[in-house]
């Protein structure tokens, strides 16, 4: 479900493997663990990502925007969290360990991700409470049997505004959903989830941060002695403008 950020990195640079990260800062993450942030402690059993950069994630910089509302959502109780486009697994795994009462369910129809999600719940222990699937529908979601309520989150490269319809938001009603909406491929997605959710939902919408202001204003004890262009290069996400993301809250709560 990333083959639109996939390829904008490719056309940025042709010799990168988005699979396996450059090497220059391979050095602060010995450990191959997340150092911050809201998934502090995921253990990443390699050194790649799929279709994002790596490093954002493991100093715990990534989606910095969304972090209060990561944090929110790790102070509730859900009986249920989907991860529609989990790549490599960040979200997926890291959600896996921080709400153990949770069944969580990853999605994905690039089988490199879901062979790396599968890989990284194995390192974090977290196979048995991680349902990994190829693909999932505007019929799996009218049909869902949440238990309780539920969590969704969708990084879909566009097709968010395919799986989201007016045929499945009533089973949706009771979930908190997080939508990174890709306008560049299709600049009426926004609006179009903005107007769809608005029956059932409060919506907040988050913008992305520049990679250059993320150079100039982010900071931790491990990139003290990193000049201005290595934090760039450091906590870059390469995204192709400003982008945003819906946080659907139901109206019933």
């Amino acid at each position: 479900m990333h083959n639109h950020r996939e390829q904008m990195m490719r056309d940025k640079n042709p010799l990168l493997n988005v699979n396996e990260e450059q090497k220059d800062f391979d050095y602060l993450f010995p450990s191959k663990t997340v150092l911050h942030g809201p998934f502090k402690g995921l253990k990443y059993p390699f050194f790649s990502s799929v279709c994002s950069m790596l490093y954002p994630k493991l100093i715990g910089s990534y989606e910095k925007e969304l972090h209060p509302y990561i944090n929110r959502f790790l102070e509730t109780n859900y009986s249920e969290i989907l991860d529609i486009g989990c790549a490599e697994g960040y979200y997926a795994v890291g959600f896996a360990l921080n709400k153990p009462e949770a069944k969580v369910l990853a999605y994905d129809i690039d089988e490199n991700a879901r062979n790396l999600c599968y890989e990284m719940a194995k390192a974090n222990g977290l196979t048995n409470r991680i349902n990994i699937n190829s693909s999932c529908t505007v019929e799996d979601l009218k049909e869902f049997k949440f238990s309780n309520k539920a969590l969704i989150i969708a990084d879909c490269e566009g097709y968010e505004m395919r799986l989201f319809t007016e045929e499945n938001i009533p089973n949706l009603r009771n979930c908190d959903i997080l939508i990174e909406t890709h306008d560049f491929i299709n600049i009426n997605i926004t609006n179009y989830l903005v107007k769809l959710f608005s029956k059932t939902h409060n919506i907040e919408i988050v913008k992305s941060i520049d990679d250059i202001e993320k150079a100039k204003t982010y900071t931790y004890p491990e990139t003290g002695q990193l000049n201005l262009q290595q934090r760039k290069e450091l906590f870059a996400e390469c995204r192709p403008g400003i982008m945003e993301w819906l946080i659907c809250t139901p109206k019933s709560n």
